[in-house]
């Protein structure tokens, strides 16, 4: 018979000194739990079907979460069921979907530790030395990106979608300042596989729903500068402003860079303010092989870094970077009870960060980076970016003389797109065999592929974010999306089973 667990004092729920011995308790049961469920993982995920989703779903709205606390091992045991079993681990192998990372050890202590304190970095009477660190990252990025660290700024976001919607927001004030011109007439340019995030971030910020104008791109998926210029130049001579230009250094389903100096060139020739999209390729910035792939991001007005991808840090953790620190002046506000202008007639403390967000309470997300670097350095993360980066390289050669396989563009980071082929199928039956074979691939436990349309296509798509994968993993992975397509493809069809 269980033992009824004894009654807890509530007041011990809070951290605080005295209540520390039982917060180690709590911590240690919690830990012993997780490491445990981690050391059985075996698979990306156990399996994921519709019908258990729903099942899952309908069993955690029935939770009450009204009645009285359970205790922390009842409820650990329930949280197992309801979530880690049926977690998607990033760190295995067969994971390739997304662009999730595993992360390094030491950002995992940072998180606890600011779950723990749990102060937030608007303001520096907050948070001295956290502001201090978000300020000391910041600076060490701008001189990664080859920005002038003593004029640069920018800060920590959440994500980014958010950096992103940063960045246009000075755009959008910048243009509006020299030019006064109404938000109707502006426009934002960027690419036709720019990231979501441009057209959201143009809907947010008042602009027109035709402001942001698509570019093609070349037979490599990067924007086509000839085609960027005419549209500049069609875009003046309709009496209309060019905000912003929008390249992309990482596109989603590409991983594809597009050519930064041709395009800050034209930028500047049209007075466009210029933000780079990095989210996904800024870990270049770290590479000792690689990072001439970014030459030219130096001439860009802001950029967006997402260290939750190719730096390996937890969710959530990315910055905006400027060029030139004054322009985050479009987005400063002051409030009496929180920033007030004149310091409120104390001695002013350097340095707050909430005049510089779009926030204001923030995690100390920046912690996790700062650990990472001051344990493993910044040459060991730039090792594990050449890792994927050379990964995709090879897997794309091994993987194009695999039978029944069709693969795209050959990657510049770490996407590769492919698709089954068979004798006797044509693009509408592949196309309809792709989400299939994607789901199955997912029930099996087999591996966790993503999926996407190309000029009308479908295609699954890899990304390789695992330092620790083994090009056998990758081949493994579209070995079974041929397998996969063999037992799905119509049976009409004459497939030669390898």
């Amino acid at each position: 018979m269980p033992l009824t667990p004894a009654p807890r004092d509530p007041r011990e729920a809070l951290v605080h000194p005295a209540h520390a011995d039982r917060l180690r308790a709590d911590l240690e049961l919690g830990l012993d739990r997780l490491i445990g469920r981690l050391a059985g993982v075996r698979a990306a995920t156990p399996g994921t079907t519709s019908a258990g989703a729903r099942a899952l779903a309908r069993r955690i709205a029935g939770t009450d979460l009204d009645r009285p606390g359970v205790d922390l091992a009842t409820a650990l045991d329930e949280l197992d069921e309801l979530w880690l079993r049926d977690a998607v681990w990033f760190h295995e192998p067969g994971y390739a979907a997304h662009l999730n990372c595993p992360v390094v050890a030491p950002a995992v202590l940072a998180e606890l530790m600011v779950a723990l304190v749990n102060p937030s970095i608007d303001t520096v009477d907050q948070s001295m030395g956290a502001t201090f660190v978000e300020q000391r990252l910041i600076a060490w990025t701008a001189g990664r990106l080859g920005f002038d660290a003593d004029h640069a700024d920018g800060v920590f976001t959440p994500g980014g979608t958010t950096s992103n919607l940063h960045g246009l927001h000075l755009a959008r004030d910048e243009a509006r300042e020299r030019t006064g011109a109404p938000l109707e007439r502006m426009r934002v340019i960027a690419s036709v596989d720019a990231h979501m995030s441009v057209d959201r971030a143009a809907r947010l910020l008042g602009l027109p729903a035709d402001a942001v104008l698509a570019v093609p791109v070349d037979h490599r998926r990067r924007m086509d500068p000839g085609a960027l210029a005419r549209c500049l130049d069609a875009v003046r001579a309709t009496g209309l402003v060019p905000m912003a230009v929008v390249a992309t250094a990482g596109t989603t389903d590409h991983g594809a860079i597009d050519p930064l100096p041709r395009i800050a060139a034209i930028a500047a020739e049209h007075r466009a303010w210029l933000h780079v999209d990095a989210a996904y390729g800024g870990g270049l910035l770290l590479s000792t092989t690689h990072r001439h792939r970014l030459e030219g991001i130096e001439h860009a007005d802001s950029v967006t870094v997402d260290f939750h991808k190719t730096f390996f840090q937890p969710v959530a953790c990315s910055a905006l970077v400027v060029r030139t620190a004054a322009s985050l002046r479009h987005v400063a506000w002051h409030a009496d009870y929180l920033n007030p202008a004149d310091a409120g007639g104390a001695d002013e403390l350097p340095g707050d960060q909430v005049a510089k967000s779009l926030q204001t309470t923030r995690r100390f997300d920046p912690l996790k980076l700062w650990l990472s670097l001051r344990v493993l350095g910044a040459d060991t993360l730039g090792a594990y970016v050449d890792r994927i980066v050379d990964l995709a390289a090879a897997s794309y050669r091994r993987l194009a003389d695999e039978p029944h396989l069709e693969l795209r563009t050959e990657p510049e980071l770490t996407t590769l797109l492919l698709r089954y082929t068979a004798p006797g199928l044509d693009d509408a039956a592949l196309d309809d065999l792709v989400p299939r074979i994607r789901a199955a691939l997912a029930a099996e436990g087999r591996a966790v592929v993503a999926a996407t349309r190309v000029e009308g296509r479908r295609w699954l798509k890899l990304t390789l974010l695992n330092p620790l994968a083994e090009i056998e993993d990758v081949v493994a992975i579209g070995r079974a999306i041929v397998t996969a397509g063999h037992a799905l493809a119509p049976s009409a069809a004459e497939v030669e089973v390898a």
